[in-house]
């Protein structure tokens, strides 16, 4: 789509699309469970060329919620939907609907099942961060020199009923603006919110100056300093990458041209 010239804010949202899609990933089909068994997935848009935004939170129904985002974001108002209302504006706007078991794996259901035996063993915060978290994001840069992101989500494995993470909070999990950045997030998402992670990128790049590699790698060491697990995708104005994370390992890649370069761990 980026090399026929389409919009960065198409390139993201059909990019996360096909993460929602793949039950490899925690978002859309492949999420992870809330402690009572159930689903409630959360996404994001941003538009860096005109500031728009649109998110949806705790839905249960729609195939695809980034596509939700992306249809509030066209409406521009509102801008955040959340649970039964948001499924159901999403449905009357002609998107796909589906039972909340479609989202469901054999893995995820395992990986519930672990999490609250380890609650029961006092053993929760030896968990890994996959058993715990995963977020999806894209962030883009297009020819004509805009901005976007997307992030998507099923939070993590046994959260409370009702619980919203940074993925649908702007600012937060997700943020554009062609002056300076793109950001799209994963984590602990309650520190993500306390830290203004993604906003704060893109203030340390407008107002010190700092470059995207800067800038990033301080919003990360922020929320190290909480001490939680912590990653991001990001683009400038320029092209440059940071992808910055504090675990052992992020699944990410990038593409420029005909460079690509994919990876999980450091090496």
């Amino acid at each position: 789509m980026l090399s026929a010239g389409g919009a960065a804010l198409e390139a993201v949202a059909r990019a996360v699309t096909e993460l929602e899609n793949c039950p490899s990933f925690n978002a859309g089909h492949g999420a992870a469970f809330n402690r009572a068994g159930f689903h409630e997935l959360d996404a994001s848009v941003m538009d860096g060329a005109t500031g728009k935004a649109g998110a949806v939170a705790a839905v249960q129904a729609i195939k695809n919620p980034v596509l939700a985002a992306l249809e509030l974001l066209r409406e521009s108002d509102p801008l955040l939907l959340c649970g039964q209302a948001a499924d159901q504006w999403a449905t009357a706007h002609g998107l796909e609907a589906v039972p909340n078991s479609s989202f469901s794996t054999d893995s995820r259901r395992e990986a519930l099942a672990r999490m609250l035996e380890r609650e029961q063993q006092g053993t929760a915060a030896q968990a890994s961060e996959q058993e715990k978290h995963g977020t999806v994001g894209a962030v883009a840069l297009d020819r004509h020199g805009h901005l976007a992101a997307a992030t998507s989500t099923g939070g993590y494995t046994a959260k409370p009923v009702g619980r919203v993470g940074d993925s649908p909070v702007i600012g937060a999990g997700t943020w554009a603006d062609d002056r300076t950045c793109a950001v799209s997030g994963t984590g602990k998402g309650e520190l993500f919110i306390r830290t203004a992670l993604a906003h704060t990128i893109h203030d340390r790049m407008l107002y010190p100056g700092e470059t995207l590699d800067v800038a990033a790698r301080a919003a990360i060491d922020a929320v190290t300093r909480l001490d939680g697990g912590a990653g991001l995708c990001a683009v400038d104005r320029a092209g440059n990458v940071a992808l910055p994370y504090n675990t052992e390992g992020m699944y990410r890649g990038w593409i420029r041209g005909d460079q690509m370069y994919v990876a999980i761990h450091e090496d």
